[in-house]
């Protein structure tokens, strides 16, 4: 054991028994892996261990990794506890805003960003002996990033470094593998737990959306909880709405003797603390929390659990560079974790608001957050770090290529990084500095050099916590204004902005603390806070617009805006600025395919072109319009999708009016052209042909279906298109031969075209019938029965392949069968058909023997027969 410190008498848990073991491991190998499941204690007892070790010098710290804040700091005075001391001596924390240590601190608890930062300041953390990952199963991007850099300093600069990977549900032998490390597994103990699920014909009156799910049930189980079972009730919802909906709806229908208490991460401390701490002596508490409550928390005195089964996920979707919230179903690992919190101290019992049957089918784990987040502050770490290819460093999941590019592409809009090598600049390492967002950092640092850097510092602080406003009136269903501007005059004067609108006080208190923090971090930083006025004089728009390039939007309509990547977003202009055209967008909620700003600004034409100059483009551009169903040429100014400015030219060049109409019909759609019957029917030979004979031919045959050619126009109707100025003429156009050109093969292919796949068949009666091959595994010859007499085969195409589907047709012209058996009707169905329409077509052959009559399509009279 190392001589500076002497290890306490530890409390009588499960990881106790596999401390040894896991010291050894530690002594022999830089990196081990400890499996230990909820209860077993790993995150109280692990790091007086590790500080105790022999390989531990005196001097080097022990660093233990928390997801979570509240964890962090709920961790930090457990191990305080144990030691008989206050945190901040030997034992203390680091979270954003907040820390308590000392030149005598050896065992730091640090969320998981705060290890990034060191390691960029000090690659081989010379002070650090150990890293402790825990609740490494939660796999958050900051984790993953951190034990990246960590294994790769290790490898480089530390072979001694010790790197502790704790997880109570990740496959530790997998990981142990990928490493490579010793896994050392310890027991868990959990009282027994009686777990309870939703009775399924309950389940089936319940409403599908989430939050009314959850609103509706979660109160009255509560209530039973309290009558049925003794101890505190924690109760797991998604996100901060619904635990104030369920708070709202339980009102004063509590017992007396009990305290209803909300944690989740944007409330203040004493909040959270008073969460935490075992009720009085005759008293109960009710606590909804968020998944905050999920790991590394022993909140004394639960004895039930009420498992909402529902977390809430951050989803990045790279196409379009938006991050969205999204309501999940819970997975089981995290389902567990849940349930566990009940068995900590005493038997416990559960309830999942889903059935068992709904059990089965949830995923077994969240998907790393790596593969869901927007990465760009990853990549600006990264950089920083060196590493220009993310593949070079160790992962257990490779950053995803296409998140990887759209950060580059946002760091590089930004200024953080530089040229095609994608190097870090001057304001890339200022930027990372901050501890922001990279989008959220530039705003401040720019908003600085613009000269408003109290207003950049207090936009930052509320665009990085949540809302501050929310209605007055609970359960208002309206969506808040998405002004921005209103948020900064709530900040300054601490009230309302509009009547009707109320404030969370927290979330104001908070962002206070977060603008004083980054004001603290810039040049000549003002020493008070800045007034409504300062809010008053700066140029919103043009402040989130540093933050948000690529979504500065464009008025379309009242309720509509253009972005500068072209993507439209819904917004009600007139709850912004009705009179305003141009608008910077921070927030998008809704869907990837119909996203709704929440939080905007305007933005004037003259900031936007000053400060975007070198982004706007002049040229000329030809377009169709459809108000006259023509093309016309302009000179546009544009910066992206935005049209700043355009003027009328003259004669357009052919090439690009041909180019517009084009554009026309690839918007529009295939629709607009002209679609004969003729037409249709090519286009559905060409495409059947392709998938029964496809590369099995001489040629090759691509496909003819509407999406191919909507693709492919350009190439095949082009050309068609010199010339033409109008949808008229586009619309006279006949189709046939710009489709038959498409074909590789040119001449044979159009004779292979007629043999495989005819546009008509001549049947017995000598008549030619149009084949219809709408459905290419079953073209259609629908043919007056009487016409087939004494055909016994059924007719086929594809060189024999396919047979054709035949809609025998009465005299009448109805169909009387449909079959691809031919023979088969004369033997069997034709008699049946006879028996029913003889009567009513008297004048036509209805004969006894119909595979030996004449075929015809006349009458008998006209047949020469009686």
């Amino acid at each position: 054991m190392s001589a500076a410190f002497r290890l306490p008498p530890l409390p009588d848990l499960p990881v106790v028994a596999a401390l040894p073991e896991l010291l050894a491991a530690l002594a022999a190998s830089p990196r081990a892996v400890l499996e230990a499941p909820p209860g077993a204690g790993k995150t109280t007892v692990v790091p007086l261990a590790l500080l105790a070790a022999e390989w531990r010098p005196a001097h080097q710290k022990i660093l233990v990794l928390e997801p979570r804040q509240l964890a962090t700091r709920a961790a930090a005075a457990r191990l305080a506890q144990l030691l008989g001391e206050p945190v901040g001596r030997t034992v203390g924390y680091r979270v954003r805003l907040d820390s308590k240590v000392s030149a005598d601190t050896r065992i730091e608890v640090i969320t998981e960003g705060i290890l990034t930062r060191m390691l960029q300041d000090d690659p081989a953390l010379e002070d650090v002996a150990c890293v402790v990952f825990d609740e490494f199963h939660e796999r958050s991007l900051n984790a993953d990033l951190g034990l990246a850099l960590a294994l790769d300093a290790q490898a480089v600069l530390r072979p001694e470094l010790r790197i502790l990977l704790m997880s109570a549900t990740l496959e530790a032998q997998r990981l142990g593998q990928w490493l490579p490390a010793p896994v050392v597994s310890s027991a868990g103990f959990l009282f027994p737990i009686e777990t309870h699920y939703l009775d399924p014909r309950r389940a089936t009156s319940l409403p599908n959306k989430p939050s009314e799910r959850l609103a509706e049930l979660v109160p009255s189980q509560v209530r039973d909880a309290l009558a049925q079972h003794e101890g505190d009730v924690l109760v797991f919802l998604p996100g901060v709405a619904d635990l104030q909906r369920v708070d709202r709806k339980l009102g004063d229908s509590l017992p007396v003797d009990t305290d209803l208490h909300l944690l989740h991460g944007e409330l203040p401390l004493e909040a959270q603390d008073a969460a935490l701490r075992r009720a009085p002596a005759g008293r109960r508490k009710v606590i909804l929390a968020t998944s905050i409550a999920e790991t590394s928390l022993t909140i004394e005195g639960v004895r039930v659990v009420i498992d909402g089964g529902f977390a809430r996920v951050p989803r990045f979707a790279p196409r379009t560079g938006f991050t969205s919230l999204e309501t999940v179903p819970v997975a089981r690992a995290a389902a567990d974790q849940r349930r566990g919190r009940a068995g900590r101290l005493a038997p416990g019992t559960c309830y999942r608001l889903w059935t068992e049957a709904e059990h089965h089918l949830l995923p077994a784990h969240r998907p790393p957050e790596i593969h869901t987040a927007d990465l760009s502050g990853l990549v600006l770490e990264l950089a920083l770090w060196g590493t220009t290819d993310p593949a070079s460093l160790r992962w257990l999941d490779v950053p995803p290529a296409a998140a990887v590019a759209q950060a580059r592409e946002l760091l590089g809009r930004l200024g953080a990084l530089s040229g095609d090598n994608a190097q870090p600049t001057p304001h890339g390492r200022q930027l990372a500095k901050l501890g922001l967002p990279p989008r959220l950092g530039h705003l401040v640092v720019r908003g600085a050099e613009l000269g408003h850097g109290p207003t950049a510092a207090a936009l930052a602080a509320l665009l990085a916590e949540r809302d501050l406003l929310r209605w007055a009136t609970p359960n208002d269903p309206r969506p808040l204004p998405p002004d921005l501007r209103l948020r900064l005059e709530a900040l300054a004067s601490g009230r309302p902005p509009l009547p009707g609108l109320a404030l969370h006080h927290a979330t104001l208190q908070r962002v206070r603390d977060v603008a004083r923090h980054l004001q603290s971090r810039l040049p000549k930083a003002p020493a008070a806070s800045p007034r409504n006025q300062e809010f008053a004089n700066a140029p919103i728009g043009l402040l989130t617009a540093l933050a948000y390039p690529d979504r500065l939007a464009q008025r379309e309509a009242p309720d509509r805006l253009r972005l500068v990547t072209g993507q439209r977003v819904s917004l009600r202009t007139e709850d912004v600025d009705p009179q305003a055209e141009f608008f910077a967008v921070a927030y998008l909620a809704g869907t990837a395919s119909q996203p709704r700003a929440t939080l905007a600004a305007p933005l004037d034409r003259e900031e936007l072109a000053a400060a975007f100059s070198e982004q706007i483009t002049t040229t000329e551009e030809v377009r169709f319009d459809p108000a006259t169903q023509r093309v016309s040429g302009r000179r546009v100014r544009r910066l992206g999708a935005l049209l700043l400015e355009e003027k009328p030219i003259g004669q357009p060049n052919t090439e690009l009016v041909a180019q517009a109409l084009l554009g026309y019909l690839q918007e529009a759609g295939l629709a607009k052209l002209n679609w004969t019957d003729a037409a249709r029917q090519l286009q559905q030979r060409l495409e059947f042909v392709r998938q029964h004979v496809g590369e099995a031919g001489a040629e090759s045959w691509p496909a003819f279906d509407d999406e191919a050619l909507l693709a492919d126009l350009p190439a095949w109707l082009g050309p068609h298109l010199n010339g033409l100025k109008s949808l008229d003429q586009v619309q006279r156009l006949d189709l046939t031969e710009p489709l038959l050109a498409r074909l590789p093969g040119a001449w044979a292919q159009r004779q292979e075209l007629d043999r495989l796949a005819p546009a008509a068949l001549e049947v017995p009666s000598g008549s030619f019938i149009t084949l219809d091959y709408a459905d290419p595994t079953a073209p259609v010859l629908a043919v007056k029965l009487q016409e087939l007499f004494g055909l016994t085969e059924t007719p086929a195409v594809a060189g024999g392949r396919v047979p054709l589907l035949l809609h025998l047709l009465s005299p009448g012209g109805r169909p009387a069968q449909v079959t691809r058996d031919l023979r088969s009707f004369w033997e069997k169905g034709y008699f049946e058909v006879r028996k029913d329409l003889k009567g009513r077509y008297p004048k036509h052959p209805w004969p006894d023997e119909p595979m030996k009559h004449i075929p015809t399509k006349l009458t008998k009279k006209r047949l020469g027969t009686s």
